[in-house]
């Protein structure tokens, strides 16, 4: 049946269109247009499902791409990616360093600095390992021009932080980050960071967040002991994996009010990612939600 092929590509698909826009809910909106389109072609001349509904996906997301540009240059504050929780693979296996590093906050983050072309041709030879003659098919470009964009995009990438190698690592520092901050012990805090840990938030204007990233681990741990978030007596902090990285949840009640990431390096937490923006956390949100609702399952 023409749903039964789609709906077998569908996560693979909400892969790749997550990776290319950084945003959980336009993914889902490229997704459920691509069906759309599915459904309405010709059936009997489509001799590869997963070719045509890959260029049908990267070629929407090319579109979104290019007028998230426009509209990211008037966003309040620093932009990040939408979280979203990948214990239970929604964004595909992600059992290597690598694979999750194509996932990471800091990846893409810093995917931000390139052009729709080049973001599109990094993430499908990266993180899906096409090569650059079935890219070249995907997007419309010649192979030459494929392996040029890809050239330039690791050019650009080459300075991006590194990823945390060591999950366990991460998350254990966090909560001694987290056990210090509760006692107000600041050498302690300090002395957990890396010298140049740098702390990037993302409120977009609809919640308290620093406009601009804290640079520096005395400053970085002050303004991470003076959070917004302890206005809420009734404040809990839970721990999940988001973007296949350690990090913690801060919830009132069932509302979602913000989100901290940690990655580590050296021993050190080196980088924090806050997500604040209720719209981004919306996803999120409704993954927690489903998950709470399955028997043997933690929300």
């Amino acid at each position: 049946m023409v749903a039964d092929v789609f709906q077998r590509q569908r996560d693979r698909l909400f892969g790749i269109a997550y990776r290319m826009l950084g945003s959980a809910a336009d993914a889902e909106d490229v997704v459920q247009d691509a069906y759309l389109r599915w459904h309405e072609a010709d059936q009997a001349v489509i001799t590869n499902p997963e070719g045509w509904l890959t260029r049908v996906v990267t070629n929407l997301c090319l579109t979104r791409l290019t007028a998230a540009r426009t509209k990211r240059e008037t966003y309040v504050g620093p932009w990040l990616p939408e979280p979203v929780l990948t214990a239970g693979g929604a964004l595909g296996p992600l059992d290597t360093t690598e694979q999750r590093e194509s996932v990471s906050f800091a990846l893409l983050a810093t995917m931000e600095r390139l052009t729709p072309a080049e973001r599109a041709v990094f993430v499908l030879k990266e993180a899906f390992g096409y090569p650059h003659r079935e890219i070249a098919a995907l997007t419309g470009l010649t192979e030459a021009n494929c392996r040029q964009l890809h050239r330039r995009a690791r050019q650009r990438m080459r300075d991006r932080p590194r990823f945390s190698a060591d999950p366990k690592l991460a998350r254990d520092l966090l909560d001694r980050f987290l056990d210090a901050a509760a006692k107000g012990a600041m050498a302690e805090l300090e002395s957990l960071l890396a010298q140049d840990v740098v702390s990037t938030a993302d409120g977009g204007g609809k919640a308290t967040a620093a406009r601009r990233p804290i640079l520096g681990r005395a400053k970085v741990a002050r303004y991470l002991t003076g959070t917004a978030w302890d206005r809420f007596p009734d404040l809990r902090y839970e721990h999940l994996e988001v973007n296949g990285q350690p990090a913690i949840i801060g919830r009132s009640g069932d509302t979602v009010l913000g989100l901290l990431l940690a990655t580590e390096s050296d021993g050190r937490l080196a980088a924090f990612h806050i997500v604040a923006n209720p719209d981004k956390l919306a996803f999120l949100a409704r993954q927690l939600s489903r998950s709470a609702a399955l028997p043997g399952q933690e929300g």
